[in-house]
């Protein structure tokens, strides 16, 4: 009869003390866990082989069934090596970098040197890798030492991050541009008008312009404003009950008494479609289109608007034109920030290249889809289509 071995206390105690350690260091505490128990998962490897009876499983088959148990349901891709070999790859590390890399020389699965040189480093060390799993992935490789001989890849996907990152840099970029624009022009005038040697008729025409411009940078703020603001309230569903097409009668009857709308009009509206909205950015979302389809429409062509009961309980709100239509290359493009298929076009009508971003924005704020077709030579026709309130 084989005497009991004493527990390794002094090893259990380093282990708890380095997953502690690593929670304290901001680490995830499924991998404060992870690192615990594989270590001490590895003292059952020291177990002298005079204590081990013939007919028990060998402890390290054991050890490597709890290490894929424990590292299995972990949402972080995680990869154990011994030495250079990928012993173990999680499900999440399977998925990002594929099935084939179980077993494999972590030399030839990871590929990129900056990867490869996590091999040869102190713990703790960490990597960023563009295209690491694809052109505009971004991966963030971080060395954690579990052992003598063992080690985890804890890898973090930074894309999302780095999108974002992007899209703001990008942002200020064109906002910076689309105000410089104007502000130039207002700057190139003045600076005109202030040497004293125009004649009235040319110093009409510069304030003109100047004016023009103003009102253009004026416009460009308000709707970076605006986009901010419904950005911020993106998550938080309204949840005032209003009338849509009561809404859009109101805001219909506004824009046609201005000079130059009097073509709008109101060609149905559904009686009791009422919806969970906020009414002042359902206004601003049908003004926006009806300004679009003015100034890109058909010159002299009707612009119409209907509120009609759509699919699975939804209201739709459609702005439709007569005018020349859109190619169906720009059709994914046109809710972008600034984007524009015809930019001189857009600017001198006015345009700020904001107003669909912003109706796109109110329209996910109301948990809606908005559905953009077009037809050259024929007309588009824009449409929100909102969940009706449960009532």
């Amino acid at each position: 009869m084989h005497s009991k071995r004493p527990l390794p206390y002094s090893a259990i105690a380093l282990a708890l003390l380095a997953g502690l350690g690593m929670l304290a260091a901001g680490a995830s505490p499924w991998l404060a866990l992870a690192i615990v128990v594989l270590w001490l998962g590895s003292l059952s490897l020291v177990t002298p082989e005079a204590e081990i009876p013939a007919e028990r499983i060998d402890p390290a088959i054991v050890s490597r069934g709890a290490i894929h148990e424990t590292l299995e349901p972990v949402g972080l891709p995680l990869l154990l090596l011994e030495g250079t070999r990928i012993v173990e790859a999680n499900q999440a590390a399977r998925k990002a970098l594929g099935n084939h890399i179980s077993g494999q020389d972590a030399r030839i699965a990871l590929r990129h040197p900056d990867a490869m040189g996590l091999i040869d480093s102190a713990d703790g060390t960490s990597v960023a890798i563009p295209g690491f799993t694809g052109a505009r992935s971004l991966w963030q490789l971080t060395r954690r030492n579990i052992g003598p001989d063992r080690w985890l890849i804890e890898l973090t996907d930074r894309t999302a991050e780095s999108d974002v990152g992007r899209a703001h840099t990008d942002f200020v970029a064109n906002a910076s541009h689309e105000l410089r624009t104007p502000l130039a022009s207002i700057i190139g005038y003045a600076e005109t008008l202030g040497d004293g040697d125009v004649d009235a008729d040319t110093s009409k025409r510069f304030n003109g312009i100047i004016q023009r411009e103003a009102l253009r940078m004026l416009s460009l703020v308000e709707d970076l404003m605006t986009l901010s603001h419904v950005e911020a309230e993106k998550h938080d569903r309204p949840n005032e009950p209003l009338d849509l097409g009561q809404l859009a009668a109101r805001v219909i009857a506004e824009v046609k008494s201005l000079k130059g709308k009097e073509r709008v009009s109101l060609a149905v509206a559904e009686p009791g479609l009422q919806v969970l909205g906020d009414a002042t950015q359902l206004e601003q979302l049908l003004r926006n289109l009806i300004d679009n389809a003015l100034k890109y429409g058909g010159p002299d062509t009707p612009v119409s608007v209907a509120v009609t009961r759509g699919a699975t309980d939804r209201a739709v709100l459609a702005v439709a034109d007569l005018g020349p239509g859109i190619a169906p290359e720009h059709l994914p493009h046109l809710t972008r920030r600034f984007y524009r298929t015809d930019p001189g076009r857009s600017r001198a009508s006015g345009g700020t290249g904001l107003g669909l971003a912003i109706v796109k924005h109110i329209v996910e704020r109301h948990r809606g889809d908005l559905h953009i077709s077009s037809t050259l030579g024929e007309g588009t026709q824009v449409s929100a289509s909102i969940p009706l309130a449960q009532g």
